[in-house]
């Protein structure tokens, strides 16, 4: 595992003679594409040979997806502090919660889409709109209840063969219908989202002596905690994300000043697509190549001084410039952050401060990610080492987020996160620095597993002034 000791030994010299010639900073602008031009890099390239690989990753997934087995001992799980709450039902509406618990890959929109677990026994119901009656009807769960569309008319299924303009059809209480019809009326149902009054007063009317509780905070705290098939293929996407990277990284040193931000992101999504795409198996039929992203951000120059830049990022790579390359990449749903921040010759001595500060700080973050310790511990070791930096006036957040299928997942590496980290946990690691008035920021990012002895990034990217500072 890398230190800060070990970091501060590596890579090239700071300072003043590490500063190249002013007349370096006379660039050509980027110009059209055409037939002329180099190829891009090919797979496996200079970059690819630097990638450093940790013998405490988990082993890759080779599978593409987690499979119905897994998914029925989650539930399985999930019933088991059901039974111990008194809870007898659990009504799922929020998308990733029904990912999670049944491995159905569904797009959210406003139309209800919701799952009933029951405390005992796998007789789940889905209540969902007859837009994805197909996805669902091929699923494990055989009962189900459809309405065919926001806003349903009763009676009205027009692929039935009834078109009818009847009366408008309250969602809620349809669904509730349908949890009175198998029982529940009477029972406590757990719910992971909050009834306002209105909502409430539908429930109470279907099922008068119903007990409503709150499940959001026992299914958060269930996903948090990575089991070793989360694990595996987390570490398979990060290891796609790693050669992407590479390929990246080659092509802008190949490339460089030719080329704008925007084609270096696109040309290097095609290239992570072709690379994951090759290796799932698929039919174009649903349930298949679930769970794929391949986003790739690349931005360059002053965008890269903004935390959440809000422009297009459409602008030629000149030398000089900091320059980011982030995104997410996922298989199965699971996957995470992989982000390394550039900078291009020539550079200066508060550029070299400023990026040797963040780095150090993602170091921190990483190796206090210890199972036992409380976010807010790790937090404020990071932003007691920005500070004594001299950061403080780049400094813009916290220093990272939870990793789930939904992108950011609590807990949170915050100052006022007292979560105490668990082993599994996965967490981005991204403690930016950002200076707008001079035109630059830095800010990598890992997908970081928490253990009993320190976080462990399953990127193999490296965070060296090796990769990062590069002259083209």
């Amino acid at each position: 595992m890398s230190t800060r000791r070990s970091f501060l030994g590596r890579g090239l010299a700071c300072g003043a003679g590490a500063v190249l010639a002013a007349r370096e900073l006379v660039v050509p602008a980027a110009h059209a594409e055409d037939k002329s031009r180099p190829a891009p890099p090919r797979p496996g390239g200079a970059s690819d040979k630097l990638l450093r690989p940790r013998p405490e990753h988990p082993q890759p997934a080779t599978f593409d997806r987690l499979d119905e087995a897994w998914y029925r001992g989650t539930v399985g799980r999930l019933q088991a502090k059901m039974r111990d709450a008194g809870v007898d039902a659990v009504l799922l509406t929020d998308r990733w919660n029904i990912i999670y618990y049944t491995g159905l890959f569904h797009t959210t929109t406003e139309r209800l889409f919701a799952i009933l677990i029951p405390a005992e026994g796998m007789n789940l119901t889905w209540f969902h709109p007859s837009l994805d009656r197909d996805l669902v009807a091929s699923w494990w769960i055989p009962d189900r209840e459809c309405y065919f569309d926001v806003r349903h008319s009763k009676d009205g299924f027009p692929d039935e063969g009834k078109v009818s303009e009847g009366e408008t059809v309250d969602l809620l209480r349809w669904m509730w219908e349908g949890i009175r019809k198998r029982g529940f009326s009477e029972k406590t149902v757990a719910v992971d989202t909050g009834y306002d009054e209105k909502a409430r007063a539908t429930v109470m009317d279907v099922a008068p002596k119903v007990k409503l509780t709150r499940a959001d905070e026992v299914c958060l705290k269930q996903r948090m905690v990575k089991t070793p098939e989360e694990l595996a293929l987390t570490q398979r996407a990060m290891n796609y994300w790693s050669r992407i990277h590479a390929f990246a990284r080659d092509l802008i040193l190949d490339r460089g000043t030719d080329m704008t931000d925007y084609e270096v992101s696109q040309r290097t999504a095609d290239y992570g697509t072709d690379l994951i795409m090759k290796d799932i198996k698929r039919d174009g039929r649903p349930h298949s190549a679930v769970g794929i992203s391949i986003g790739v951000g690349v931005r360059t120059g002053v965008g890269t001084a903004f935390p959440h830049p809000n422009q297009f990022h459409y602008n030629p790579i000149r030398k000089g410039d900091a320059l980011q390359v982030s995104g997410v990449v996922t298989v199965g749903g699971y996957g995470g952050e992989l982000y390394r921040a550039y900078q291009i010759a020539p550079w200066d001595d508060h550029r070299v401060a400023v990026w040797d500060a963040h780095t150090q700080a993602c170091l921190i973050q990483q190796e206090q990610s210890v199972a036992g310790v409380s976010c807010a511990h790790v937090a404020k070791l990071v932003h007691d080492h920005q500070v004594k930096s001299g950061m403080r006036k780049y400094i813009y957040h916290r220093p990272a987020h939870g990793q789930g299928m939904e992108g950011h997942q609590a807990p949170y590496i915050a100052l006022g996160d007292f979560t105490t980290l668990l082993e599994n946990m996965l967490f981005s690691n991204e403690p930016g620095l950002y200076d707008p008035e001079n035109g630059f920021g830095y800010n990598h990012s890992d997908c970081i597993l928490v253990t009993a002895k320190g976080g462990v990034p399953l990127g193999s990217v490296p965070m060296t002034r090796e990769w990062c500072f590069i002259r083209i």
